[in-house]
């Protein structure tokens, strides 16, 4: 999502107690849809519903997590760090705080090269 979402459309997916639960797993740690559906108790397919739409909303970040058996997969960690709502004057304004994304190296750079140069360098 380009621009910052408005304040209804937070709250509104920060009023989902599953995606409440995998925000907080998710800050602890980077997780798997697999890890997040038996850490938070919820099925595989509510888990990546969940996901989607904090995606959609910049909540939760995603980066791909490279084994050596080949079986390369998706794990996702908490954006969000702060939300906060203020009422001034007759009008709410909301401010959204996220982590610096540098817990995924290389994740800002366009160039493949560039990326796993970061990557490589933060092992």
């Amino acid at each position: 999502m380009s621009e910052e979402p408005g304040l209804g459309a937070v709250l509104d997916v920060l009023s989902d107690e599953y995606a409440r639960e995998i925000l907080a797993a998710t800050s602890v740690k980077p997780m798997s849809a697999q890890q997040l559906a038996e850490a938070c108790e919820m099925s595989e397919p509510t888990v990546y519903r969940r996901i989607e739409r904090l995606r959609e909303y910049d909540l939760l970040g995603e980066r791909t997590e490279i084994r050596d058996d080949g079986n390369h997969h998706s794990v996702y960690t908490a954006t969000l760090s702060e939300l906060s709502v203020e009422l001034d004057e007759g009008t709410f304004e909301a401010t959204v705080q996220r982590r610096d994304t540098a817990s995924f190296p290389g994740q800002q750079e366009d160039d493949t090269a560039d990326r796993f140069a970061s990557m490589w360098e933060n092992l």
